[in-house]
């Protein structure tokens, strides 16, 4: 079986944005317009695609990111030349499009979809701009160096603005966002598009806007034309040197130089072009698909992936193209009723063929790829044969989790983890039945395998099972979820805060673990030194000295002269500080950002053992974390109330009484934005307080942002209430 498409013309993008701002709807239209669904599936309806989960429909959300491949052609082709180049035309471009969800409790999936595309379309409400989800979704694409488009959406809902929208984007994501388009007309007046490249204006006819007309610019909008026109030009030719002084000669270069540079500037995140349209309304989404085409890079144009070999610990790279060895990263699981476990992968190079063998190095194994599949939401095409760039699922892998690699066995490659976010919320669960209790414990840990910002713990105190997430919906999902797919039932306890626990000043303690039974004993002796734990930058991180190593928020420092303690002891010290800072002093909570550094000690030629050393380092970190002036932390949300101007004040005064630090406001059309940070504590079921307050027309967004130290009040409350 040999590639259908070639590399360059393969697209794998995502489309992200905050929750609302229309990115199924999106979906849904590109779904249309390529040909995969012959109707629109809508939202509101609960007919959609790619949300085919009944949670989904129900609430009209996107909860998982579905994975859909489809088939492109750029509207600017002619007729003629499509005849001319036959069905197998050169011109048509395979897309797979990951539409992910914009709700913050499953920030995980953007987050893990992002690391295996190419490129994003990152969609924005015409009436709000950027919203808080936007930012963190935009910052995540920023992390994986991800090339992409804007598209300012529902231009035609009453209060858009595709000029505030604009200057959001400028101010709160980056500067280097520029204008390819501008809207003709807004609100109900919304009519089309014009495109600055090419200083045409395009309608979109036909029932459902699939026909692209162009025309000449209106007369009203030339001069606006004109003047971004040549704002977009200087932004492209700025970009190549050469150009920029032929352009200040005044040669201006012809449209495919231009497109050619920009798609440069794009691939290497120096312009982020914004398109105008509106989804709902179908207009302006064909142009998009064209930007894509245009804009985003093939996988050929993205740098070679690099990775460690897991024999000797060195930098090696993968190129994308089928010659090379296989490497792919298993980005997603999901269970599915009819074919058990799904692995979601993403082919760097080589190719995979059903039945075949792959390594992991995590594991050390070998597992057989039964099938492969090629996703359409929930339907699936069956493959023999997958090759570089592509995305695709595999049946058969048993031990393989969220961000394994799986490669090669003669060449392996070990590729960069995907780092998720801790959860900062916890319910306790119990499972209504006898009966449910065995099926509770099976479905967690599927459920857990799925989503890796999901822990599942148990008290040790009380026996109880604790789930963790990343907010109240995300464990609500999580419950219904077992209700439906597993049939468990069970009841769930109030939600609680994930607190942490930290030190504030320095503390010095000694460790001794010494115990004389008849015949060998037990000797472990540590001396330690606690400080809190510095940020460094990433420059600084690479050049810490070797007996440093860091995890997140614990740093063990190793400064033992003259072998007082062996070296076979040091990992079990380690592991002891560990086990020591899970636990924390005020209130048991986790403690974190803590150096340890181990200076001094003894050993015993015949009674010392890793264990005594373990034990002796747990009790000597607790020692000298209480001499630390230890705090509690409590997660702070970023939160963005949006409320009529009428119940401004009731909104900030309540914000007030729950310990708010209220940051800025702003009008946005007829209604006022109040920015603040939250304690989580004081979020629980604002929701309601907040509907009652303003007449129900509130609403309000919120996601996590850092750790503060707890004031000493809340705090005697915490600890009295874990005695």
């Amino acid at each position: 079986m040999e590639r259908d498409y070639p590399l360059e013309k393969v697209r794998n993008i995502g489309i992200i944005a905050h929750i609302d701002a229309g990115k199924t709807t999106t979906t849904e239209r590109v779904l249309f317009y390529t040909g995969v669904s012959h109707k629109i599936g809508e939202v509101h309806d609960g007919e959609t695609t790619t949300d085919w989960m009944e949670q989904e429909r129900e609430r009209g959300i996107t909860i998982t990111s579905a994975a859909v491949t489809c088939f492109w052609t750029p509207t600017y082709v002619s007729a003629e030349t499509l005849t001319k180049a036959g069905a197998q035309h050169p011109l048509k471009h395979r897309f797979n499009i990951i539409d992910t969800p914009g709700h913050i409790d499953f920030t995980v999936e953007v987050k893990r979809s992002l690391r295996v595309l190419d490129g994003a379309v990152v969609v924005f409400d015409g009436v709000a701009g950027v919203e808080p989800q936007s930012e963190t979704n935009w910052r995540y694409a920023d992390e994986a160096k991800v090339p992409r488009i804007c598209f300012v959406n529902k231009l035609d809902r009453t209060g858009a603005s595709f000029e505030h929208s604009y200057s959001t984007i400028l101010e709160r994501l980056s500067k280097k966002a520029v204008r390819v388009q501008i809207p003709i007309g807004l609100e109900e007046k919304f009519e089309g598009v014009v495109d600055l490249l090419r200083m045409k204006a395009y309608y979109f006819e036909g029932e459902m806007g699939n026909k692209v007309v162009e025309k000449d610019i209106p007369e009203n909008l030339k001069t606006d034309a004109e003047k971004y026109h040549s704002i977009l030009v200087e932004k492209i030719v700025e970009i190549d040197d050469s150009m920029m002084t032929e352009y200040l000669e005044g040669i201006v270069p012809d449209l495919d130089i231009l497109k050619k540079t920009l798609r440069k500037a794009v691939i290497a995140n120096e312009i982020f072009p914004v398109f105008a349209g509106s989804a709902l309304k179908n207009k302006g989404v064909q142009l998009v698909l064209d930007a894509v085409v245009d804009y985003l890079p093939s996988p050929l144009d993205i740098p070679p992936v690099s990775g460690i070999d897991p024999n000797n610990e060195e930098n090696i790279s993968r190129s994308a193209s089928d010659g090379e060895p296989f490497s792919a990263l298993a980005f997603k699981v999901a269970t599915d009723p009819f074919v058990g476990q799904l692995i979601f992968f993403r082919v760097y190079s080589g190719t995979l063929s059903a039945g075949s063998y792959v390594y992991n190095p995590r594991t050390r194994n070998k597992e057989r790829i039964g099938r492969i599949l090629r996703m359409h939401a929930n339907d699936r095409e069956e493959v023999k044969k997958v090759f570089a760039g592509e995305i695709a699922a595999a049946v058969g892998l048993k031990d393989t989790i969220t961000s394994d690699t799986i490669c090669d066995e003669n060449k392996p490659i070990v590729l960069d983890r995907i780092v998720f976010p801790e959860p900062v919320i916890s319910l306790r669960i119990e499972p209504k039945t006898k009966a449910d209790q065995e099926k509770m414990g099976m479905a967690l840990n599927r459920l857990a395998q799925e989503d890796p910002t999901f822990k599942v713990s148990t008290d040790q105190e009380t026996g109880e099972t604790i789930i963790a997430g990343m907010g109240e919906l995300h464990l609500e999902i999580i419950v219904d979820r077992m209700k439906r797919e597993f049939t468990v039932e069970a009841n769930v306890g109030k939600p609680q805060v994930a607190y942490r626990e930290t030190i504030n000043s320095t503390g010095e303690a000694e460790g001794k673990y010494i115990k004389q039974s008849g015949g060998r004993g037990n000797y472990g002796h540590v001396k330690i030194r606690v400080k809190p734990m510095e940020m460094l930058t990433k420059e600084e991180l690479e050049d810490l000295p070797k007996n440093t190593k860091r995890s997140p928020g614990f740093e063990f420092i190793n400064t033992i002269k003259g072998g007082v303690i062996p070296q076979e002891y040091i990992a079990p010290c380690e592991k002891g500080f560990k086990e020591g800072l899970d636990r924390g002093i005020l209130a048991g909570f986790k403690m974190v950002n803590v150096s340890v550094e181990l200076w001094d000690g003894s050993y015993h030629e015949v009674d010392s053992n890793e264990m005594a050393f373990k034990i002796a380092s747990s009790m000597a970190v607790q020692d000298a974390c209480r001499r630390a002036n230890p705090v509690i932390l409590e997660p702070m949300m970023k939160v963005e109330v949006v409320t009529p101007d009428k119940f401004m004040g009731d909104v900030t005064g309540n914000l007030s009484s729950k310990r708010a630090l209220i940051e800025g406001m702003e009008d946005r059309g007829m209604n006022k934005v109040i920015r603040a940070i939250v304690p989580l504590s004081e979020m629980f079921g604002y929701m309601t307080g907040l509907r009652s307050m303003t007449e129900g027309r509130a609403s309000f967004t919120m996601e996590f942002f850092r750790y503060d130290i707890v004031p000493n009040n809340v705090a005697d409350t915490i600890i009295a209430a874990r005695k």
